[in-house]
């Protein structure tokens, strides 16, 4: 079977890339681009509901039908590359590509450790999960401006609405500081917090951010009752936002990937599998978006592997490939390349690598995501105003 041709996401025209900064355009903060036709206001906010993908709502209209009444004047965006929860928030926070702010995985390569980091959680991945905030400072490892300081530089008061443990991660302090955190304890409280901020100031900026659709996703499966179920809540939460916006405010709702499930049959472990882990060093970003670090003149071996197991159902290139064919964004400065895999793997069919030797609870998941299909890229930029 051939794979049809990988499309890149469209950063620059119709991305997850470029929400914030429209926003902020129109908020009047200099320095901002328009891509996304967002007109001026005195107040913005931004719903981001993980793995919220445009297609899982378009089918399941009766589920969410709040947000399906908005899909009529909408447009999905490309969520980019891996559509991964690390790398899209990192692109909210900062409106740059992955490329461009430097975290290209939920797991990835950061020179001078013996395996990937865990962006998320900012420790080394698997077994002892060392904290490395103070050896790994955020502050320095993202050092460019996130698009909530150039806010709040300009008079724009800026808050984030989410949960208590996400306030002071080292992925918060990298991709979102600039604004004061309000903990929310509940889908109701997310709410009032986030209407509650927006009205606190004559100019506000929110980031209000919900993650249990996504775990549900994970653990259950997208094809559940019980994810069907958190959908409706979730497009609860987003019609009580909705309803209690104040004056001149534009609400953007959107998510940061979709999920497909993955079958046991689809989940290919290197455990059982050791041509996956012959010359891999180790591995980054997820079932569906992997990284491959190799061992020192151990690429083309490696390349060659993979494609034999699984080029039927995934996209497997060299990382300059993926970088030329604009995975990443445009720009990937020198210092980023060395933290893309040197064969990078892209899933296209139902299919997932996992490694139950340094991740047990991976392997056990059904819902995953992390590509570039339409189920896992596209994400919906519904557009509230009042």
């Amino acid at each position: 079977m051939s794979l049809p041709t990988a499309t890149a996401p469209q950063y620059g025209s119709s991305s997850l890339v470029d929400v914030v900064p429209s926003l902020m355009h129109a908020l009047g903060v200099p320095g901002f681009e328009d891509v996304l036709g967002i007109e001026p206001c005195a107040r913005a906010g931004l719903l981001v509901i993980d793995a919220l993908g445009f297609e899982l709502v378009r089918a399941h209209p009766k589920q969410a039908p709040f947000l399906a009444s908005l899909l009529a004047s909408s447009r999905p965006l490309s969520s980019g590359f891996p559509s991964s929860t690390a790398v899209s928030l990192s692109s909210i926070g900062t409106g740059r590509t992955p490329g461009e702010h430097g975290i290209v995985g939920f797991t990835m390569n950061v020179p001078g450790y013996d395996r990937s980091v865990n962006m998320l959680r900012w420790a080394l991945h698997g077994g002892s999960s060392r904290d490395l905030v103070e050896e790994m400072v955020p502050e320095r490892f993202q050092d460019q401006p996130t698009a909530f300081e150039r806010a709040a530089a300009d008079g724009v008061e800026v808050a984030l609405v989410g949960p208590v443990q996400l306030a002071h991660t080292g992925l918060t302090r990298a991709v979102f500081r600039g604004g004061r955190y309000r903990n929310a304890f509940s889908l109701g409280d997310l709410a009032a917090e986030t209407v509650s901020a927006l009205a606190a100031a004559p100019r506000a900026f929110v980031y209000a951010y919900h993650p249990e659709l996504d775990s549900t996703g994970h653990v259950r499966g997208v094809g559940s009752d019980a994810w069907r179920l958190h959908l409706g809540h979730v497009d609860r939460l987003a019609a009580d936002v909705a309803s209690g916006l104040p004056p001149d405010t534009v609400l953007v709702v959107t998510g940061d990937h979709g999920m497909i499930d993955v079958p046991v049959s689809g989940r290919y472990d290197t455990a059982a599998y050791p041509q996956l882990r012959h010359g891999v060093r180790f591995l980054g970003g997820e079932p569906r978006a992997r990284h491959v670090y190799t061992r020192p003149g151990a690429e083309a071996e490696v390349l060659a592997a993979w494609r034999e197991l699984l080029g039927d159902s995934m996209w497997i290139v060299t990382r300059e490939e993926a970088i030329a064919a604009g995975w990443f964004g445009a720009t990937v400065p020198d210092r980023v390349r060395p933290r893309i895999g040197d064969v990078v793997a892209a899933a296209y069919g139902p299919v997932g690598v996992t490694e139950q030797e340094v991740f047990k609870l991976e392997a056990l998941l059904i819902g995953h995501h992390g590509s570039l299909t339409p189920e896992e890229q596209l994400v919906p930029f519904f557009v509230v105003r009042r």
